[in-house]
């Protein structure tokens, strides 16, 4: 082993948490029990195995370059349909060599689709997972996905306590649909307190889309007003592009990344690493934006028309301390 490899086996390295909304991420297989129809050889979209993986090659490399000298030790996703599709995500692609596990939520979304969770298991050893039900308020509500929730050592002694998240989206209005992202957020807000009220040292990440900007109500007034949780992007100015997600012209940050307030404390042995939440924004997830003129995400598809790109969101990373070690280019003074 020459010095340069003994350093770097020496040095721990920083725990970094991803998370990506991958677009309508379907195998070609027609599910009878769900519409996903559009997203088969036959359906409008010609979706087929030569489309399918590429996608996983094109999501492989993102998740790959958002680690920079090394893969995240989490990624959260969603948009996936079902378990095949993170199979061979993590067993066909190079993501293979990092031996990831994974993981899915229940869903009642009508195309299929879920949340999931990628980690590595040298990392973050599994303990146990929960898929919940967002509880309604109304009974004309938009069907959508669970909410999942992992818990994890990090450490001997040490649980991190894990949610993945996509909120009900703003089709049909985004006035009109506020109610389900509330009810979403109270029902996200209630998990997390459980957890809170009964582990003695609380580290505990939310992560997801949940189509509401840090401004809107389910995060404002639900989520994050009582004390306790912080969202990692919810006073962030100096964002370029100012959001995750751009639509009609209009960049908005609909993904996020929440952590219990512990996890600023510089005493605990794991802990934000501060600075360090950004949105993955490599010049090959951008396309010219020939409408609204700019620049856009790279889609996979642009309205019905193939373009073969990676996704209409934006990936967003933080990184977190794990024990003593804190990288020479961040200072958290």
């Amino acid at each position: 082993m020459t010095i340069h490899e003994k350093a770097c086996a020496q040095t721990p390295r920083p725990f970094r948490v991803m998370f990506y909304n991958v677009e309508n991420f379907f195998d070609v297989i027609d599910n009878p029990e769900t519409d996903d129809d559009e997203f088969t050889p036959e359906g409008l979209r010609h979706w087929h195995y030569g489309r399918y993986y590429h996608k996983l090659r094109q999501i492989s490399k993102v998740i790959t370059a958002a680690g920079e000298w090394d893969t995240p030790a989490i990624v959260g996703l969603c948009e996936i349909e079902n378990d095949s599709i993170l199979d061979h995500l993590t067993k066909r692609t190079p993501l293979r060599r990092q031996e990831y596990k994974y993981l899915s939520a229940e869903t009642n979304d009508p195309r299929g689709t879920r949340v999931a969770l990628l980690y590595q298991r040298d990392r973050f050893r599994y303990l146990h997972h929960e898929s919940h039900a967002i509880r309604f308020s109304r009974k004309k509500h938009k069907e959508t996905r669970h909410i999942l929730h992992v818990a994890g050592l990090i450490a001997p002694s040490d649980t991190l306590d894990l949610f993945v998240i996509h909120f009900p989206s703003r089709y049909g209005g985004e006035k009109e649909s506020e109610k389900d992202r509330m009810d979403a957020a109270t029902t996200l807000r209630s998990l997390a307190d459980s957890i809170i009220s009964r582990r003695q040292t609380t580290r505990l990440i939310i992560m997801g889309d949940f189509n509401d900007t840090p401004q809107n109500k389910s995060l404002k007034n639900i989520l994050t007003r009582p004390k306790g949780l912080t969202n990692l992007f919810a006073s962030r100015n100096d964002l370029q592009p100012p959001g995750t997600h751009k639509y009609q012209g209009r960049w908005s940050q609909l993904d996020q990344i929440i952590i219990n307030d512990d996890l600023f404390d510089k005493d605990l042995t794991f802990r934000f690493l501060k600075g360090s939440a950004l949105i993955f924004q490599p010049r090959f997830l951008f396309t010219n934006d020939k409408t609204w003129r700019g620049q856009r995400p790279f889609r996979t598809y642009h309205g019905y028309r193939y373009e073969g790109g990676f996704s209409d969101h934006l990936p967003i990373i933080a990184d977190f301390i794990v024990g003593s070690f804190l990288p020479k280019e961040h200072s958290e003074n």
